[in-house]
């Protein structure tokens, strides 16, 4: 069965010194960006496998000097990829859930922080906005690592939402609510932000994760 719904993935470039910059404190610029390359393969892979009839990726900054950046460019092949567009996060996901729409399709949308993602748990969650007006998968730090939408039809409040804040998700939840949406929440999970996230991630990545290998390699 083949899920008439777009996944869309948000993405950065995992480039020395732009990206994980808060892992970076630990780990050095290589090794976060390394981490963030092994999150977002894992991340893409999980898409990839998702039945779905639609991928996307908007992305953000230059792949020539990111870590993996060979590996990425050859999973990119199998997915529409456009510029992320806008001045600030909320305006770049607002902006990238309308690119999305633009091909027909409800739009379901993650980050790259969430590497223990699977094809199942995405499935599940595209069906369900396939019934509901959106959905929302709240984040165990108070953001939220999933959005479902239809039609682009609420995407414009995330202008106004404060990311990353321990506050993102309800805020989100009541711009979408004041869209006039119903939000149907999902399943919650951690994203990968401060090295103290990486455990517990790292315990529900699937057996042969770049993410868990690289991890459980360098003892973090």
């Amino acid at each position: 069965m083949t899920v008439p719904v777009t996944v869309l993935v948000v993405a950065k470039a995992p480039v020395p010194g732009l990206a994980k910059t808060r892992l970076a404190h630990t780990l050095g610029a290589e090794g976060a960006a390394d981490l963030a390359a092994a999150a977002l393969l894992d991340t893409l892979d999980a898409v990839a496998a998702t039945p779905t009839v639609a991928r996307m990726v908007a992305l953000t900054g230059d792949l020539a000097p990111a870590r993996g950046a060979a590996a990425i460019r050859e999973r990119l092949a199998e997915f529409t990829v456009v510029p992320q567009r806008g001045n600030d996060f909320g305006e770049r996901l607002a902006n990238a859930h309308h690119d999305a729409a633009c091909l027909g399709y409800p739009v379901l949308q993650i980050g790259m922080d969430t590497p223990q993602v699977t094809a199942k748990l995405l499935t599940a969650c595209a069906l369900r906005l396939l019934r509901a007006d959106s959905v929302l998968g709240p984040a165990s730090d108070g953001g939220w690592w999933l959005l479902g939408l239809h039609n682009g039809v609420g995407a414009d409040s995330l202008r106004t939402v404060p990311m990353s804040q321990a506050d993102t998700g309800a805020r989100t939840q009541r711009a979408l609510a004041h869209a006039g949406l119903t939000v149907d929440l999902v399943t919650e999970l951690s994203d990968v932000d401060v090295i103290d996230d990486i455990a517990v991630v790292r315990a529900r990545c699937p057996q042969g994760s770049r993410f868990r290998s690289l991890t459980a390699a360098i003892g973090v």
